[in-house]
């Protein structure tokens, strides 16, 4: 699970007070009935609880920034709304509710959010980096690290749009994408730990100048060996460990959880050629633990006559770019990869995401966390989705039940034998729920 904020500050600590805001992102899980989303967000989304002690922002009635319902109370630029419209926001989320009076205050005030995935969070820190920026200057004034460089695409992707009106200048830093000698003067950085740290060793990455700070997935960048150390040397800096988003519920609401118990290794990728036609019906992700794995069921798929791609962190830059690319635009359908996809990543048309191998932390045990971020790939934003977990023996049986016991869920067990499409209930927007056999 995401840890607690003050477990962040022991390991990160207070190193030194800048005016810098500072945003951190995580996700939690916890294991209630969400209530029912408010009306206009266009989010699926849970009650936060707000524990807040800057009275003088959030608890004066008569502050502008008291009671943010509306995007227009923000004291945004024209450009910026019209960027909001065009991407059909119609009211801040929940977490946009609480968060964005706190990161476009003054002084500048840094913040830790946690909350599940499509919930908003990179909507709200994207739009505190285009609030906070000093567009007419020629210098970098907000970063933001990421895992991974498809994560750093996608946010880009958020940014570019929303900021679509005005005058940002932008740059990835990701492996490949900047030339050496090449002097960033983008106003926004997107990039993944290490690269940022090597352009700010070279001095071709200044930031002497820097407004806004993201650490997104701070959880997951901490716990990655060599990840966490890299995070730290990018950028000195404290926040204000009793501003913390709370997330009270969890909602897998729209995810219906199934598995399937397979009779050896072997017989899992029987089943995955018995699933098929069931995959491509939407777009589906199969995860793994091995790049070693994903490479090998791919050649086997293609082998058997099937259309599959694969994605992990051994490929190079410029394919891995073009897999996701061809995944979004749904000229793949069906992605074979490992963990590198199971945090943040949003397709649309993602509607199953198989657990082919049970996720397993760095000592070898169940992980309900990157579980929930994986099937989280599915079913976002209300969207309807599946999940199906194998299990093939005694062990990965016992796995599956202590991941299922984390979230106090039951998941519903689907017959080997006879699956066809028939089995599931299809419809023109894709899965609704199952099936025949439960």
């Amino acid at each position: 699970m995401a840890e607690q904020p003050v477990a962040l500050e022991s390991r990160i600590g207070k190193i030194s007070e800048v005016p810098v805001c500072t945003a951190i992102t995580t996700e939690k899980t916890f294991t209630s009935t969400p209530p029912p989303a408010a009306v206009g967000s266009g989010l699926n989304e849970p009650e936060y609880e707000v524990a807040v002690k800057l009275a003088d922002l959030q608890g004066d009635p008569n502050s502008p920034l008291y009671s943010v319902k509306r995007f227009e109370d923000l004291g945004l630029s024209k450009e910026l709304l019209e960027g909001i419209y065009f991407m059909n926001f119609k009211k801040p989320s929940k977490i946009q509710e609480r968060a964005l009076p706190l990161l476009l205050s003054t002084p500048p005030t840094n913040m830790i959010g946690q909350s599940q995935s499509g919930t908003g969070k990179t909507a709200a820190f994207v739009l505190t980096m285009l609030t906070r920026i000093d567009m007419s200057a020629t210098n970098v004034q907000a970063v933001c690290l990421t895992p991974t460089r498809e994560l750093a695409r996608q946010i880009m992707n958020v940014i570019q749009t929303m900021g679509q009106f005005t005058n940002v200048k932008t740059q990835f830093a990701i492996p490949n994408m900047v030339q050496r000698g090449q002097k960033i003067d983008a106003h926004i950085v997107v990039g993944t730990p290490g690269t940022v740290l090597d352009l700010i060793r070279r001095k071709q990455l200044p930031i002497e100048h820097l407004k806004v700070f993201v650490l997104d997935e701070a959880d997951n960048m901490l716990d990655l060996q060599g990840l966490g150390e890299q995070c730290l040397r990018v950028k000195s800096y404290s926040w204000v460990p009793d501003i913390t988003l709370r997330q009270e519920e969890l909602t897998v609401e729209g995810i219906k959880q199934l598995w399937m118990d397979c009779d050896s290794q072997e017989d899992k990728y029987r089943m995955l050629l018995e699933l098929y036609h069931i995959l491509t019906i939407g777009s589906s992700i199969i995860f793994v633990k091995k790049r070693e794995t994903a490479s090998e069921i791919q050649r086997r798929m293609e082998a058997d006559g099937h259309k599959v791609a694969a994605l992990h962190g051994a490929q190079e830059g410029a394919d891995r770019d073009r897999v996701i690319d061809d995944f979004r635009s749904g000229k793949a359908k069906v992605l074979i990869t490992t963990n590198v996809l199971a945090r943040g990543i949003d397709v649309a048309t993602v509607s199953m995401v198989v657990n082919y191998d049970i996720p397993l932390d760095q000592n070898g045990r169940p992980d309900p966390l990157t579980y929930l971020h994986r099937i989280g790939r599915t079913g976002r934003f209300g969207r309807v989705g599946v999940s199906i977990t194998f299990v093939h023996d005694e062990q990965t049986r016992s796995e599956m039940n202590q991941i299922s016991n984390f979230f106090s869920i039951s998941m519903t067990r689907v017959p080997t034998n006879d699956i066809d499409v028939s089995t599931f209930k299809i419809s023109r927007t894709g899965f609704t729920i199952l099936i025949d056999c439960l």
